[in-house]
């Protein structure tokens, strides 16, 4: 998920046509990162991720990595798929200068029953952003990095940013969630912004 866009979903999903330039640093480290991230109409994105089930140096290394590219991104969140690796596990920071958040083989044990729509983005999907209905609250089942049981009892933001890279585990796309003409919109943005990328 991506952070500008999170924003817009106001708390998780926004670019803000207001918002000040980035610095060019910033900006250059987010296209580098971007070129990492698996973009629409790659067939990784439409897997359905694998259950993790060693807990070993490789792949602590590979959530730090994933944390950092994430980060340099500006996102707030990134499923295991949407760097090609089939694997049931996801990274996320609500908070800058806060600890990553891994989720290992999550599993939603409880949802609210009490919905919102709001914008979302993604940064598989460029310059797309549609509103998706979510659960307000969830509690969630999973691992760390290290092997050990968690379990997360998350509302808002938190929730959604969980929700969405959850479904990027099952190749679940914001758009698959989203009204038939912001699906059609959203597509169009995304065509658009492909084609920006391939003839700049």
């Amino acid at each position: 998920m991506a952070d500008q866009d999170l924003q817009e979903i106001d708390p998780a999903d926004v670019e803000v046509d207001a918002a000040p330039p980035l610095d060019p640093e910033v900006a250059a480290r987010r296209r580098e990162a971007l070129k990492r991230v698996r973009k629409w109409g790659d067939p990784v994105l439409r897997a359905k991720a694998l259950p993790v089930d060693r807990f070993d140096d490789a792949l602590r290394t590979q959530t730090a990595t994933m944390g950092a590219l994430m980060d340099d991104a500006l996102g707030v969140g990134l499923a295991a798929t949407q760097v090609g690796l089939l694997q049931r596990l996801f990274v996320y920071r609500i908070v800058a200068d806060t600890p990553l958040n891994v989720l290992v083989n999550p599993v939603i044990e409880w949802s609210s029953k009490d919905e919102e729509w709001l914008e979302e983005g993604c940064l598989s999907l460029p310059a797309v952003h549609v509103d998706v209905e979510r659960p307000i609250h969830v509690r969630v089942s999973a691992k760390d990095e290290w092997g050990e049981e968690i379990e997360i009892e998350a509302s808002g933001l938190e929730a959604r940013v969980i929700q969405h890279e959850l479904d990027h585990l099952d190749g679940v796309m914001i758009l698959d969630r989203t009204t038939r003409p912001q699906r059609k919109e959203g597509m169009r943005a995304l065509r658009e912004a492909l084609e920006h990328d391939e003839h700049p």
